[in-house]
C-alpha cells in the first residue's frame, strides 16, 4: 500500500500475505524485511537497480517479488530476488496502480481495467475492461488460493463492491456496502469475510463471503471524516484494525452479541447477591428505546466501538497496519511513511490502549533512531504504560509481454526471450521447486 512520498525516500510499504515480511519501495530501489521478531528487524534483501519504486509486493516468504517504478509506471517486473534474476515483465495500456498476489493468481489493477494472471506461468487469464473509475487502484485479493476472491469498486459515486471469483473467472456478487465511495477493502485470511470503509471513514462494515451479508458494523467516530488507508484482519479473523491519516489506530473485536441485553447479577465476596450495576440498567434502557427509533438511528446505537486503540506518535501521515502473531503473542504492526515500523502488544481479553514494545527504522539503523529521539523534545507519557504487556468482461491482453528464458542452472540467460507464440505451449519452468509455489507454511 502506498504510503506517500514523504520521509527519507520512502515511496510505499506493504506487508506480505501472512504479515511475516515488510516490503518498502524507495527513491533508490526497494528493501525486504523479515518481521518475525520484536527486537530485531532483518533486511533480507535490498535492490538498487530500479529507482523510484512505488509498488513492491512479495509472495508470502518466497523469492518472488513484483516491482513497479515511477520511471516506467506501465510496466510490471517480476523477480526471483534470491537468484537476482528477472522472471518476466509485462507492460499495460496505462499506469499500474496496484498489484495483488496469492498462490494461484497475480492481479494488476489500472484505473479502468483489471488483469488477472496465472501466477505459476504468468499467463494472462482474464481482463476486466471498463471497470468504474478507480484512480487509487483500490482492490483486494483473498490470500486463500482455494477461494481466490477479488474485490474492487463497482461504482465511483457510491460504495458498491464487486466480488469476483479469480479462480473460476466469474462474478460472484455485488455488495451495496456504503453510501459514499470506497476508501479501503480487505479479506480475512480464509476469504470468508470482507471488511470495507468509505471515504467518510466513520463506519467500517464486515460482510460474509460469498453471500455478501452484513455481519458487523463498527463506528470509528462521528466527530470528523478521516481517510482510512489500511484495513487488516488478524489471522483468525477475530480482530480487525483500521488506520487513517489521524494519530489513532482502531482495533475492533468481531463478537456476536445477543440482541437482548441481560442485567447481570454479581456476587459479592461474601456470596450475597449485589444489585445490578447502573450501566446495566442504562444498557437495558437504550435497548428498549431503540425499538421506538428509526432504523438508522437505532442501528447506530447498537454499533460497537473500538475494542483497543493505539495513539501514534505522528499525525497527518499515511501508514499501513497489520495484525500478526510474533513470538506467540498478538501484535499490531504499523509502518509509517516517515520510515519507521512500530510494534505494539494487544491485550486480547481487555483491549484498551495498546503498549508500544519496539520501533525500528526502515532506513539507517535503530541506533540512529535512538540518537534522533534524544535530540527531540520529550514526548508526553502514554496511557498505555498502565496496561500489562500481554498475550500479541472481453479478454484483451497487455500491450507487450516478454518472459525471460530460464536455463537448467537456474540463471536467466541475458537477452533470451521466449516468443509470444510459445507461451501457450506449456507453463514456464521457474526452476524453483523447493520454494514454488514458494510458500513456507507457518
Amino acid at each position: 500500500m502506498e504510503t506517500g512520498e514523504v520521509g527519507p525516500g520512502l515511496c510505499c510499504a506493504s506487508f506480505n500475505q501472512d504479515s511475516t515480511s515488510l516490503a518498502v519501495g524507495t527513491k533508490t530501489g526497494y528493501r525486504l524485511f523479515s518481521v518475525t521478531s520484536v527486537d530485531k528487524l532483518d533486511c533480507i534483501h535490498e535492490s538498487t537497480e530500479t529507482p523510484d519504486v512505488y509498488i513492491v509486493e512479495r509472495l508470502f516468504s518466497s523469492s518472488l517479488v513484483v516491482v513497479v517504478s515511477q520511471s516506467v509506471p506501465r510496466r510490471m517486473n517480476v523477480y526471483h530476488f534470491k537468484k537476482g534474476t528477472e522472471i518476466c515483465n509485462y507492460s499495460y495500456s496505462n499506469n499500474i496502480l496496484a498489484v495483488r498476489l496469492n498462490r494461484q493468481r497475480l492481479v494488476v489493477c489500472l484505473e479502468e481495467s483489471i488483469y488477472i494472471h496465472n501466477i505459476k506461468d504468468m499467463k494472462l487469464l482474464k481482463t476486466l475492461l471498463n471497470t468504474p473509475s478507480n484512480p487509487s487502484g483500490l482492490c483486494a485479493l483473498s490470500i486463500n488460493h482455494s477461494n481466490s476472491f477479488l474485490a474492487y469498486p463497482g461504482s465511483d459515486t457510491i460504495g458498491e463492491i464487486i466480488v469476483y471469483d479469480a479462480n473460476n473467472l466469474s462474478t460472484v456478487t455485488m455488495i451495496p456496502a456504503h453510501d459514499s465511495p470506497l476508501a479501503a477493502i480487505t479479506f480475512s485470511a480464509s476469504g470468508t469475510k470482507l471488511a470495507s470503509a468509505s471515504e467518510r471513514g466513520t463506519v467500517i462494515r464486515v460482510f460474509s463471503i460469498p453471500e455478501g451479508l452484513r455481519l458487523f458494523e463498527f463506528r470509528r467516530g462521528m466527530k470528523r471524516y478521516v481517510n482510512i488507508s489500511s484495513l487488516s484482519f488478524s489471522p483468525d479473523a477475530q480482530f480487525l484494525c483500521a488506520s487513517s491519516n489521524t494519530e489513532t489506530v482502531h482495533i475492533f473485536k468481531l463478537e456476536q452479541h445477543s440482541p437482548s441485553v441481560c442485567v447481570c447479577v454479581r456476587l459479592s465476596r461474601s456470596g450475597e447477591e449485589e444489585a445490578p450495576s447502573w450501566s446495566a440498567y442504562v444498557g437495558k434502557m437504550f435497548t428498549a428505546a431503540s425499538s421506538y427509533l428509526p432504523a438508522q438511528v437505532s442501528g447506530m446505537m447498537s454499533q460497537d466501538r473500538a475494542f483497543a486503540t493505539v495513539r501514534l506518535q505522528m499525525t497527518g501521515q499515511k501508514n499501513v497496519c497489520a495484525l500478526a502473531i510474533i513470538q506467540k503473542l498478538p501484535r499490531l504492526l504499523v509502518a509509517s511513511s516517515d520510515g519507521q515500523l512500530f510494534i505494539y502488544n494487544i491485550d486480547p481479553q481487555d483491549g484498551g490502549e495498546c503498549t508500544l514494545v519496539q520501533k525500528h527504522r526502515l532506513f539507517g539503523s535503530d541506533k540512529d533512531l535512538e540518537e534522533t529521539e534524544k535530540s527531540e523534545l520529550p514526548e508526553p507519557p502514554q496511557a498505555c504504560q498502565s496496561y500489562a504487556a500481554t498475550v500479541a468482461i472481453p479478454t484483451s491482453g497487455p500491450v507487450t509481454a516478454t518472459l525471460t528464458g530460464y536455463s537448467e542452472d537456474g540463471g536467466a540467460k541475458k537477452g533470451e526471450v521466449i516468443p509470444e507464440h510459445e507461451f501457450a505451449a506449456g507453463p514456464v519452468c521457474l526452476d524453483d521447486e523447493t520454494e514454488f509455489p514458494p510458500v513456507s507454511i507457518r
